[in-house]
């Protein structure tokens, strides 16, 4: 699949409408604790030395198996699914209104220290005091860039001495960063044959079976990747990011932008004003739900409430940034598959 490189996503662009995960290469890491209750969680740290070659090539290493870790939140959200706890966050973790956003998954945002809730914040301070012995984050490029982690600080917050992991999410498909968060949540103490684990496996591998059956058998059915801002709607391309990948293999018609259009933004997505935004004709249309984008049942704009893919009630929530857990995954091609397989051709 040819894959269109000629720019790097914006931050703007990442955030508005985003998306993508990514495999790295060969992995070393020691200490795989046993859980006997079954449940995959993590057990004590082992005492010997640590690694883990991440994504961009580089390994991290510790004398023993880190147990002061902090994370991007969705990271975080992911370990947490595996037994693996973390003591800090950072990135998008607590909404206006004091709850838990949709990007923190299942953990207790309360019982967790916020280094910094939106793009820039990193409370350097609060990092160092928590003695952090590993760092961990996702990255949308393939240039090393760690998400979240501001540019004018990172010197700083790399120089307070825990190792940093990078895992991609770029240009590749879901099921590869799935592989690489949970290698490295055995790293951290996960048992990958507890029956919790080995039940969410199989959920996202029926998952994935169901959603192939379900384009397979409604071929028509159109749709497309969109996320709202106030003055622009963002229609999202396949190629860049992990979910639209995956779904693209498994035989989604997705619609897809230009190859121009697609071009300005660095392969990611195409811009409309609201005035055109009914230029593809789509059956279903996935929305990023993420609290940054303003969520359909908010849009104003008529041109949105005339399409009918919106008249028909044909609109779904997209997790732009999967939690990279087997648990967390499932989900989102599941819900999918429904909205496929309950679609009427509208487009």
């Amino acid at each position: 699949m040819s894959h269109i490189r000629a720019l790097r996503p914006t931050r703007r662009g990442l955030l508005a409408a985003g998306g993508a995960l990514g495999l790295g290469a060969a992995l070393a890491a020691c200490g795989d604790g046993k859980s006997s209750d079954g449940s995959g969680s993590a057990t004590a740290a082992a005492s010997g030395p640590w690694s883990f070659k991440d994504d961009r090539g580089q390994t991290a290493t510790a004398d023993r198996t880190p147990s002061s870790i902090v994370a991007f939140v969705s990271v975080a959200a992911a370990l947490h699914d595996y037994g693996v706890e973390v003591k800090g966050v950072f990135g998008p973790t607590r909404t206006k209104s004091g709850k838990a956003d949709v990007q923190a998954g299942d953990l207790d945002i309360d019982k967790l220290t916020l280094l910094g809730n939106e793009w820039g914040q990193f409370d350097i301070e609060k990092y160092a005091a928590l003695a952090p012995d590993l760092l961990v984050t996702t990255m949308f490029d393939d240039a090393g860039t760690l998400w979240y982690v501001p540019d004018e600080s990172k010197k700083k917050i790399l120089a307070v001495g825990a190792p940093s992991v990078g895992i991609s999410v770029y240009d590749r498909q879901l099921t590869e960063p799935l592989q690489r968060m949970l290698q490295l949540a055995k790293g951290l103490g996960a048992d990958p044959s507890s029956a919790k684990i080995t039940r969410a496996k199989k959920r996202f591998e029926d998952a994935a079976a169901r959603l192939r059956a379900a384009a397979k058998a409604n071929p028509g059915i159109r749709v497309l990747v969109g996320s709202a801002s106030q003055e622009v709607f963002y229609v999202s391309g396949s190629d860049l990011s992990i979910d639209l990948e995956y779904f693209k293999a498994l035989g989604v018609d997705i619609v897809e932008p230009s190859a121009s259009a697609l071009k300005a933004s660095g392969g990611w997505y195409e811009s409309l004003s609201w005035e055109n935004v009914d230029k593809y004709p789509a059956d279903v249309i996935l929305m990023d739900n993420r609290t940054s984008a303003i969520q359909p049942a908010d849009i104003t704009e008529a041109t949105w409430k005339k399409l009918p893919a919106v008249k028909a009630g044909q609109v779904v929530a997209r997790t732009t940034e999967p939690i990279l857990s087997y648990d967390k995954c499932a989900p989102l091609l599941e819900d999918l598959a429904q909205a496929i397989e309950n679609a009427k051709k509208v487009g």
